[in-house]
């Protein structure tokens, strides 16, 4: 950044050979792979991180090392400062980006290793403490890279002085000797700062493979975690994608990632829209369209957003990405709950269909991580009109809410689509919805057997079936290519459903695996398949996709991929982490009814939420009725049109009653006796509804009504 361009292995000599094994031999246990460990959940519990790049080349530029810190140390420079940035942008984590290639290696911190500009001044130390005082994580960067060592004319590395510290002569600008120099430079970092949660490792150098050194790291430092730029690095804990772009939203990042969950991935890209990845003398302008449109869509694909800002010599910001912070500040502060503690919705933990939705709009779903009937809707570029659709993977929809403001949106669900409407005015940068369900329906998840035309070796077509996401089918780079589903017995189907693993862009669109041309066919007896019932083309998409099929029954369907998007040179692998059958659109089979909390109805004069231990979610409204202002509205859905059963829940000591009205027509009385105000008790009538969006209206004008718990429409 600029780097130079990701590298593959490098063969090392024979002798190096020997001393990697004479070094692994000595090593408590080998490195390996390790998709998911203790030490990484920090990251795994972050949305963000902030990437200072910072250093001796920082604008004006220093070629002495005491000059540069004596500039740094008058000008105010004060760890606090970056920690309390990094948390006006909501991130949990900063990465110190000072032993940069461009920025003459600069180590600010006490080093005994001659070779470099090293500091007396602790500033990383200062760091690392005011970090974790504000329970924040720092990791340091590390270069492979010495290629940049007389940039400017100026010679940044001492080959002579690290020579005479090692005993023996050290080039530090061959790869070898840069290796060796920042090998020693690693091991003084992880042994000085307990505090350090783990380096940034910016591609990979053949000393350091040769000799071992993630293997010491994982021996010494176990609770470390290691981060990789560009290359998807098994022995690394992280994968970071730097500064991607091209893609169609310009925000929608994820579509450059070719690394499939649960691996932990990052994306990395510069804040000001102009200038080097340090501060280069400019205040540049933040796009704050792209800038969090890349935070929200990273979040959405369960991607960690690492944000690079340009601090000037003095620590401090130039007042456009100030500006910036201070408004991210407030902005997500209003949606924090629907990006913190949730992963991306549609892929492995569930959710909501993401990407591009009606008339134009397009954005992401994130789910929590604690409450799977819990998601969120960030839609960044609004449809055109009041209405949006999303695709509701099959989850039966209870209830849409504005998260800013807490109101009810009406909303419809049919045909496997969540339609919410009304929406009269859209955030310029996400507008969100909350949306609670009531689980998954109308899907088989059991007694279905998978196979497929070819698969292969360990990745058979059952990995599509058996609910686990480490696992996956995978065709074997062979199309066409057949994925088959047998029910064990004749059952309607509706639709199938597909998480495709995600391990291939969709920009560039050459490099995609994912399916494109497809034929669906049904049997009754798994041999005899006629003529296709549904041709088509799956989007180049992340995320859940759906096969929509003429309703029928059958025990036996095939669906059939006739070619992906790779173009020519590009392996065609089609592979599928799961894929089911619908037989029945969630709203539109099994259970009835939905149920609807009056704390999340809007709230008309005195009426008011109180806690309730008896009640469903905790609270209940109070103060309905005595007065013609006082009343609860919600809004409610209904798949049909026709009288439906309201059932009233609410508290009451005696016997009161509440009257409901439907749209504005004729109101219908229920009465409610219980004998505390803590113990719910029913009643139930019947009021004419309208196919989709409802607004019931509760109230009473003359008495007291009874407290209202939630109401549930059948």
């Amino acid at each position: 950044m600029p780097k130079t361009a990701p590298r593959r292995r490098r063969a090392g000599t024979i002798v190096a050979a020997i001393a990697s094994l004479l070094l692994t031999m000595t090593l408590a246990s080998p490195a390996r792979a390790e998709l998911q460990h203790p030490r990484q959940a920090f990251l795994r519990n972050s949305v963000a991180g902030l990437f200072l790049h910072w250093g001796m080349r920082t604008s004006p530029g220093y070629t002495s090392c005491s000059a540069w810190e004596n500039a740094v140390t008058s000008g105010g420079w004060n760890a606090t400062y970056w920690v309390n940035e990094a948390k006006k942008l909501h991130a949990q984590y900063i990465v110190l980006a000072a032993f940069h290639s461009r920025l003459g290696y600069s180590r600010p911190w006490p080093s005994a290793i001659p070779g470099s500009c090293s500091t007396k001044r602790d500033f990383l130390g200062e760091l690392i403490d005011a970090a974790d005082a504000a329970g924040l994580k720092v990791i340091n960067y590390m270069t492979d890279d010495p290629q940049w060592h007389d940039e400017g004319g100026h010679e940044w590395l001492d080959s002579s002085a690290y020579s005479s510290y090692k005993g023996h002569t050290v080039d530090l600008t061959t790869r070898d000797g840069f290796g060796e120099f920042s090998y020693d430079n690693f091991v003084e970092v992880m042994q000085r700062y307990p505090k350090l949660a783990g380096f940034w490792i910016d591609n990979d150098n053949a000393y350091w493979e040769s000799h071992g050194l993630y293997e010491r790291i994982r021996q010494d430092r176990p609770d470390m975690t290691l981060s990789n730029n560009n290359e998807d690095t098994p022995i690394m804990d992280m994968i970071s994608n730097e500064q991607k772009t091209g893609m169609t939203p310009a925000y929608d990042y994820p579509q450059a990632v070719y690394t499939a969950a649960p691996r932990l991935i990052e994306a990395d890209f510069k804040l000001p829209s102009s200038g080097p990845w340090w501060y280069g003398g400019s205040d540049s302008a933040v796009d704050y369209k792209l800038t969090l449109g890349r935070l929200i869509t990273n979040a959405g694909s369960s991607v960690k957003a690492l944000m690079a800002e340009t601090a000037m010599v003095n620590g401090k910001f130039p007042t456009q990405q100030v500006n910036f912070n201070n408004f991210a500040n407030t902005y997500l502060n209003a949606i924090w709950e629907s990006l913190n503690g949730t992963e991306g919705g549609g892929y492995m933990y569930g959710g909501l269909k993401p990407g591009f939705w009606n008339n134009g709009a397009h954005g992401v779903t994130t789910i929590s991580r604690t409450n799977p009937d819990l998601h969120y809707i960030h839609v960044i570029t609004p449809p055109s009109g009041s209405t949006l659709q999303v695709r509701d993977n099959g989850y039966r929809i209870t209830g849409v809410t504005n998260l800013r403001t807490g109101a009810a949106v009406p909303f419809s669900q049919a045909n496997g689509t969540l339609t919410i409407s009304g929406v009269s005015s859209w955030d310029q940068y996400d507008t969100v919805f909350k949306v609670t369900s009531s689980g998954r329906e109308g899907i088989y998840t059991s007694g279905v057997t998978m196979s497929a035309s070819a698969s292969a070796s360990g990745h058979a077509a059952s990995a599509a079936g058996d609910g686990d996401y480490l696992t996956y089918w995978d065709g074997n780079n062979t199309t066409p290519v057949s994925l088959r589903f047998d029910l064990g017995s004749a059952k309607r189907v509706q639709y199938i459903g597909i998480n495709q693993r995600e391990d291939s862009t969709v920009y560039p669109e050459s490099a995609s695996t994912r399916a494109s041309t497809y034929r669906v066919y049904v049997s009754s007896d798994g041999t005899n398949w006629g003529s296709p019932i549904k041709t088509g083309t799956l989007p180049n998409a992340r995320g859940v996709q759906f096969v929509d099929l003429p309703a029928t029954t059958t025990r036996h369907v095939r669906l059939e991929v006739t070619a992906t998007y790779a173009t020519s040179g590009n392996p065609e692998r089609w592979r599928v982490d799961e894929a089911w059958i619908g037989g029945s659109y969630a709203g539109s089979g099994g259970s009835s009814s939905q149920s609807y909390e009056a704390e999340s109805g809007a709230l008309s004069g005195k009426a008011t939420v109180a806690a309730c231990t008896g009640c469903s979610g905790g609270q209940k409204v109070r103060y309905i009725g005595n007065g013609t202002g006082n009343y609860l509205t919600l809004t409610v859905n209904a798949a049909t049109a026709g009288t439906k059963q309201i059932t009233i829940a609410g508290t009451v000591d005696g016997t009161r009653t509440v009257s409901v009205s439907a749209n504005g027509g004729t109101a219908v009385t229920a009465s409610l006796t219980g004998t505390d105000w803590a113990t719910p008790v029913t009643a139930t009538v019947g009021v004419p509804l309208n196919a989709g969006s409802n607004t019931l209206r509760f109230f009473n004008d003359t008495a007291n009504a009874p407290d209202l718990d939630k109401i549930t429409v059948s």
